[in-house]
């Protein structure tokens, strides 16, 4: 027995070792995640934004294609045909990311079924289960949209499992839950030969938001009708609670339904899809809507905001005339006035003779406002905007200098159109010799939010709200609680005070009154003739900012006591701000108060 059990033991360690060895270094344990089911996004009065939907899901297992002669290419073909793609498109949604692969690619796991396509197609797939080897058809819950478009940009997207954005992203933490996972056993060829441990998974929580989907649809509805009437090409509309910081919604165009990511977008898919949050990312020059800084900055630097000044029909500056708007001549007014008109050429003699002290008070006022910073809302990707002065134009000045000097001389000849052509290269000659100085014409400019200054629909909102509120300026949240499963709060998310505007209670009164004169008998006049101002008090700035080369951009900025609500809508290329954001902020006024009267 001893002899037998020596010989054997020999041929196990000696004679076939390298065997036994090479078999046991074959076998590898894998983890392969299983995800939870996502917690919801519900409104303030618990209306799902997004949520949840169980459907048969057709998946393709990417270890398998590989094994396959081909790589699976014949597979992916016929299973292309079965769901009306191009092999070349199917590649792209089963493609491994990875530091050379660009997107769309599969951020997951390799053993981990990657879903390609769902519903009706699920069904077509299934009934032809032996053509396509690799290929499973499955019931899974997946992320569905109810509003479709509606807020896309705010409730963003989930891509994989690591393409997040919006507030998919910005409370991806408390909604993924907890993935499970399931320990398996592969072979050296990466097959998957058992099952070894498996822990199931815990679902995520849901997030309530202070998103009202009545007010959304409203405010979508009215964005859509003012860039058709008006023919402009991109826009937003912000609604705030001025007292709270609380979004209620937020509207952007164009838009798409988040839930093309269910199956997984294509690379031409991809490059379509207008991604931008036009609301929060999204940059424009503000255009009088910016007056109430300058009035502000005017108040702390000794002006009277009682006194009369001369609203004449242009002001130079240097050796530069500056106009009104139309070039009209409206006379002496108070500072009052020159907000009701929007007379610019007073304006721009503040800024002058301020620039002329040396007085930083227009951008150190600016950025009181909290403008050339994020708000720090809960959604990413948020763009700063840009408050311009004399530090920062010297910057961009020495960064750009070389290529500015080389186009003094060279000019554009690529562009067809000469006459801009034109004005670029004597804007290339000027900037040449003096780019680096901060003069009065950039002061004046400053002044009336033009000449460098961008906002974002999301600040200049926060900005007018901390007017509203008496001089609180909010760190936005659209995010309002977090409950678990079992129906109890996790936590409450409140919107952080970010500071105080930096004005007076006496100016920020004066600033109010004088705003709502702008619906009633000044620029917005027209927009709100007939406007239940008894039933909502509603109170705002038109603003219209030039943009070379193109149609100007409209903006309305607005506020109301009760319901204490702030409303700005701009539109791109939407001309004045009289004749398009201000009628589409009317618009959602008027929805507001229908709702109010249902209710």
């Amino acid at each position: 027995m001893m002899l037998t059990l020596l010989a054997r033991l020999w041929q196990l360690q000696i004679a076939d070792g390298d065997r036994y060895a090479r078999a046991a270094a074959d076998v590898r344990i894998r983890t392969v995640p299983l995800p939870p089911t996502r917690g919801r996004i519900l409104d303030v009065a618990g209306r799902p934004l997004a949520t949840n939907r169980t459907r048969p899901v057709v998946t393709v297992d990417a270890v398998e294609l590989a094994h396959q002669p081909d790589g699976g290419e014949v597979v992916l073909t016929r299973l292309g045909k079965a769901l009306g793609r191009t092999y070349r498109q199917m590649a792209e949604k089963v493609r491994l990311c990875g530091p050379e692969v660009a997107q769309p690619c599969w951020q997951g796991s390799p053993y981990e079924p990657i879903p390609v396509a769902e519903g009706v197609a699920a069904l077509r797939v299934s009934e032809r289960q032996q053509d396509f080897p690799g290929v499973r058809t499955e019931l899974r819950p997946v992320r569905a949209y109810p509003y479709g478009a509606a807020a896309a940009h705010l409730l963003g997207y989930v891509q994989g499992a690591k393409g997040r954005d919006g507030l998919e992203g910005a409370y991806d933490r408390e909604l993924a839950g907890r993935a499970g996972r399931r320990e398996v056993a592969v072979d050296h060829t990466g097959r998957v030969t058992r099952t070894i441990r498996e822990d199931p998974p815990v679902p995520g929580d849901t997030l309530v938001t202070g998103i009202d989907a009545r007010i959304q649809a409203v405010a979508e509805a009215a964005l859509g009708r003012a860039l058709s009437s008006a023919g402009g090409s991109s826009g937003a509309a912000v609604v705030m609670e001025s007292w709270t910081g609380r979004v209620v919604a937020m509207a952007d165009r164009p838009s798409y339904d988040p839930g093309v990511w269910t199956d997984g977008v294509t690379a031409g898919e991809y490059r379509e899809l207008p991604l931008l949050a036009r609301a929060v990312q999204g940059e424009w020059a503000p255009g009088s809507t910016w007056k109430v800084t300058s009035v502000a900055a005017a108040a702390s630097a000794g002006y009277g905001l009682g006194a009369t000044y001369g609203c004449p029909s242009g002001y130079t500056v240097g050796d530069r005339l500056f106009r009104n708007f139309g070039s009209a001549d409206l006379g002496r007014m108070t500072m009052r006035g020159a907000l009701v008109e929007s007379c610019d050429t007073i304006f721009y003699r503040l800024a002058d003779e301020l620039w002329q002290r040396g007085s930083d008070a227009m951008q150190r006022t600016a950025r009181g406002f909290g403008f050339g910073r994020p708000t720090g809302v809960d959604l990413p990707g948020e763009a700063a905007g840009a408050v311009p002065g004399p530090a920062s134009k010297k910057a961009r000045w020495q960064a750009t200098r070389k290529e500015t000097c080389r186009r003094a001389g060279k000019g554009y000849p690529e562009l067809d159109d000469r006459a801009r052509a034109a004005y670029l290269t004597a804007l290339a000659r000027e900037n040449c010799r003096g780019g680096s100085v901060w003069r009065g014409g950039d002061a004046a400019n400053f002044a009336i939010g033009q000449g460098g200054v961008l906002v974002t629909p999301l600040q200049l909102a926060r900005a007018y709200a901390a007017v509203a509120n008496g001089g609180t300026l909010f760190s936005p949240r659209v995010g309002l609680k977090i409950v678990r499963p079992d129906g109890s709060t996790a936590r409450a998310v409140e919107p952080p005070v970010a500071g105080r505007l930096p004005a007076s209670p006496a100016t920020l009164d004066f600033i109010r009154r004088a705003l709502s004169e702008v619906p009633r008998s000044g620029t917005a006049a027209g927009a709100f003739e007939g406007f239940p101002f008894d039933q909502i008090a509603v109170a705002g700035k038109t603003g219209t900012a030039e943009s070379f080369g193109r149609r100007d951009t409209s903006w309305f900025a607005s506020f109301a006591p009760d319901p204490a609500y702030t409303v700005v809508v701009v539109l791109s290329e939407g001309g004045l701000g009289a004749e398009g954001a201000a009628p589409a902020a009317r618009d959602i006024w008027e929805g507001i108060l229908g709702l109010r009267e249902r209710r």
